[in-house]
C-alpha cells in the first residue's frame, strides 16, 4: 500500500513519514467478508442480485468481530498482505460494493497522510489501488530532496484491475516506509519509469506515464497487489526504525500508534 500507506515516504524527509499501501480476494475471498451487510443499500435487481450471491459466497462473515473493509491499516503478519489479490470481475467495477471499498481505501489514505493504498491494505483481496501525491507535500521536503528524487504532483487515482509495464530499467534507491509496516523504514530499489493501466472507479480505461517518485508509488502499491511488501526488496542493512533517535532521547518512552482519529 505504498508507508508508500503505506506511508508518505514511500522514501524521507526528516521525520520519516510512513507511505501506506497495499490487497486481496483469493479461494474463499474472505477479506469482503462484511461488505454486503455494510452496504445497506445494496439494489435487488436482477443483475446486482447476482453480484450479492457473488460476494456472499465469496465473504464468510466470522462472527460478530470488526471485519474489513477497515478504517485502519492491517499490519505485516496478516495473512491478507501475502495473498495474490484477485481481479475484480468486470460486471462488478462499478457495483455499489466496490464503490464503497474505492472510497473506504481513499478515506484511510488521507486519514494516515499517505500517499498510496491497495486494498489488501484494509483487509481486502481485491487489485485495487489508489494514489495521491498533493502539491503541499513539497513542503515537507528540501528543494534538493524534491528534486533528486522527482517528486511531482499526482493527482488522486484510482485503478481498478491495475497492469504495470516498466519502460526505464534504471533503477535508484531511496527509503521507503509502509503503513502495513508501521514505525520502519528502509533503502529500496525501483525502476525509473513505468506505465500504469487499468479502470478507473468508473469502469473507464486509464493509462498513465510515471517517472521518479510516483512510479515508486505504483511500483510499491502493485507489489501489495501480488503479496509483497517493501521489505522483500529492500536492502536489508538499510532496514531501520524510523524513531529510534525519539526512543532514546525519550529512555525508550516512545509509542507507535496504529490508530489514527
Amino acid at each position: 500500500a505504498a508507508e508508500v500507506c503505506e506511508s508518505r515516504e514511500v522514501g524521507g524527509g526528516g521525520v520519516n513519514q510512513l507511505l501506506s499501501s497495499s490487497v486481496c480476494f483469493d479461494c474463499g475471498i474472505d477479506s469482503l467478508n462484511m461488505l454486503v451487510n455494510q452496504i445497506r443499500s445494496f439494489s435487488t435487481t436482477t443483475q446486482l442480485g447476482s453480484l450479492a450471491r457473488w460476494y456472499q459466497k465469496l465473504w464468510r462473515s466470522k462472527g460478530p468481530t470488526n471485519g474489513p473493509p477497515y478504517a485502519h491499516v492491517t499490519q505485516v503478519g496478516d495473512p491478507v498482505l501475502r495473498q495474490k489479490a484477485q481481479l475484480v470481475p468486470p460486471e462488478a467495477v462499478t457495483s455499489p460494493e466496490v464503490r464503497f471499498l474505492v472510497q473506504t481505501m481513499i478515506d484511510v489514505m488521507r486519514k494516515y497522510s499517505c500517499v498510496g493504498l491497495a486494498a489488501p491494505q484494509i483487509g481486502i483481496s481485491l487489485r485495487i489501488l489508489v494514489m495521491e501525491f498533493k502539491d503541499k507535500l513539497r513542503d515537507e521536503y528540501t528543494s534538493a530532496e524534491y528534486k533528486i528524487k522527482e517528486m511531482d504532483k499526482l493527482p488522486l487515482t484510482v485503478l481498478i484491475n491495475p497492469e504495470l509495464k516498466v519502460t526505464n530499467y534504471k533503477k535508484k534507491s531511496f527509503t521507503e516506509a509502509c503503513a502495513s509496516v508501521k514505525g520502519f523504514s528502509a533503502e529500496v530499489p525501483r525502476y525509473s519509469e513505468v506505465l500504469l493501466s487499468g479502470l478507473d472507479e468508473n469502469g473507464k480505461s486509464k493509462e498513465l506515464t510515471l517517472k521518479g517518485w510516483n512510479a515508486r508509488i505504483a511500483q510499491h502499491e502493485m507489489d501489495h497487489l501480488d503479496g509483497v511488501i517493501y521489505t522483500d526488496v529492500m536492502d536489508r542493512k538499510t532496514f531501520s526504525c524510523s524513531c529510534w533517535q525519539a526512543v532514546n532521547a525519550n529512555y525508550g518512552r516512545v509509542q507507535i500508534a496504529f490508530h489514527k482519529k
